[in-house]
């Protein structure tokens, strides 16, 4: 039920939200193809498939938006469009399901579902819940569960780190959602929007942090390096990120929650509360132990990469090997593949996790996020997103450091709502070097903003993969993503051009 229909939600809805979401996703049915075309007529100057993907990611953008048609359904029509409209051939449009990514998703998700059957998630949320005075406050709850991202995603991939706190960010809700005392349904609750977008954010934001905290780190450095004489080795890169993500976090709590106030800041009794369900829950059963080995699995050969690169260096062959091999989609794969062969009764022959009940995962999201990918790779094969690029560097005429330092965050982070990361920093960092050269400025100052940029796409569920993972959730909807992504995107842009033109001086890199 994450995608739901107006019919399907009218029930929970006030009459005010009632006619509010029936002019949103009425308008769309006209405004999302009329937009597509207006955008294509208005573009006959670009080549034809950049013109024609033009045309296509406007019309899917505004349907998303209004959700005028399901939004994973959106997703793959965009993708059957590029193809009818001959953008590219079906093959490599859809063989972008291909990706890793994708895997990781399944995996993750699989995961999830074995810890929410087995009520593992239960138990990890009732001991984040019972450090002291957290679950008495619902702001202490989500800004515990933000900073505990943070840190984890410094070293674990951004999509991991969320799919692994999802379930237990899920069982906080379910925890505390039956002391609001207003809303029967925990997915219209403030309070659990709040907590998934910190969920998302604040793993997008930690990923800063070091430059294996996310794969745009270390292809977007590895460009600068390439580039120019500069070199940015792992301490460096700490000091000049630390800063820019402690502002930002704490941006975060305050406007996250001022944008999403919880319903009820105190919560009388969740302690006392917690107290005795911790001491129902009795040991672990036997589908816990299994499931908590498949995570453990997963979480240990997360984390393994991360270590062999602080350890020997991110850029020895030995961490390069380990990457490479070790990668996120193998490991989630391979761990969720435990809980069909560890039993519960081996007598009966009955395992942790049955494929019936595994097939019940989000696939809508996954879905979802195979489009994202795929037309973000057409974004960059077909040249439109640097065109964009070229284009406003050329219209706005900048020539100044400070300029083309803003320039560099703005396009990064606007090229990332629809296109991965990874992409953005390989259309953005490329197109901007040559630009402050010309310009007779540094480069590394607004190369480095641009790749911190790309890691600052909040407004779309496509954006990253964060945010495709706990918009599957059910508990954000798209208008809150796209109001809260708009004010992250707007003053995280500040954040990163202060923050990386001071602290590139203060390391010695400008």
């Amino acid at each position: 039920m994450t995608y739901r229909t107006l019919d399907e939600i009218r029930e929970t809805l006030s009459p005010a939200e009632e006619r509010f979401e029936r002019g949103r996703r009425t308008s769309g049915l006209v405004l999302a193809p009329l937009a597509g075309l207006v955008v294509f007529l208005v573009t006959s100057a670009l080549p034809d498939p950049q013109q024609r993907l033009a045309g296509v990611l406007t019309f899917v953008i505004i349907a998303w938006i209004t959700e005028a048609i399901p939004i994973p359904m959106t997703a793959v029509l965009g993708l059957a469009l590029c193809v009818l409209t001959g953008v590219a051939p079906g093959a490599e449009v859809f063989g972008a399901f291909a990706n890793s990514t994708i895997f990781l998703f399944i995996g993750s998700f699989i995961i999830a579902a074995a810890m929410m059957k087995h009520g593992l998630h239960r138990r990890f949320a009732f001991r984040m819940l019972s450090l002291p005075g957290v679950a008495s406050s619902t702001y202490r709850t989500i800004i515990v569960l933000g900073v505990t991202t943070m840190i984890l995603s410094a070293f674990i991939s951004n999509t991991a780190t969320t799919a692994m706190l999802l379930p237990i960010a899920l069982g906080v809700v379910a925890t505390l959602s039956g002391f609001m005392g207003q809303e029967t349904d925990p997915q219209r609750l403030r309070f659990a929007t709040a907590t998934m977008l910190m969920l998302a954010y604040s793993a997008s934001i930690g990923g800063l942090l070091t430059p294996i905290g996310s794969p745009p780190n270390l292809i977007g450095r590895g460009l600068i390096e390439e580039a120019t004489d500069a070199r940015i080795p792992f301490l460096t890169w700490v000091l000049i990120a630390l800063p820019i993500v402690l502002v930002m976090f704490v941006i975060l709590c305050v406007v996250l929650l001022w944008l999403n106030r919880p319903e009820a800041r105190r919560i009388e009794g969740a302690s006392d509360y917690i107290a005795r369900e911790r001491a129902q829950l009795g040991g672990l059963s036997r589908g816990e132990r299994n499931t908590l080995i498949a995570f453990a699995t997963a979480v240990v050969l997360w984390i393994a990469p991360g270590v062999v690169g602080i350890v020997a260096g991110d850029d020895s062959d030995l961490y390069t090997g380990v990457l490479r091999h070790v990668d996120e989609g193998v490991v989630a794969i391979l761990a969720a593949s435990l809980l069909f062969v560890l039993p519960v009764d081996w007598r009966a022959r009955k395992f942790t996790l049955t494929w019936n009940e595994a097939v019940r995962i989000d696939w809508g999201t996954i879905l979802l996020f195979g489009s994202g990918i795929a037309l973000g790779g057409l974004l960059s094969e077909t040249g439109l997103a640097k065109t964009m690029g070229q284009n406003i560097a050329g219209l706005l005429g900048i020539s100044s450091l400070l300029g083309l330092t803003i320039l560099a965050t703005v396009v990064a982070v606007l090229i990332s709502e629809t296109t991965s990361n990874t992409a953005s920093v390989g259309i953005v960092v490329p197109i901007i070097i040559p630009i402050a050269v010309a310009a007779g400025v540094n480069p590394v100052i607004p190369a480095l903003a641009a790749v911190f940029g790309a890691s600052y796409g909040f407004m779309l569920p496509v954006s990253t993969p964060p945010n495709a993972i706990v918009y599957g959730s059910g508990m954000v909807p798209i208008t809150k993503m796209v109001r809260s992504g708009v004010v992250f995107d707007l003053l995280g842009s500040v954040v990163i051009v202060a923050g990386v033109t001071l602290m590139a001086q203060i390391a010695g890199l400008a």
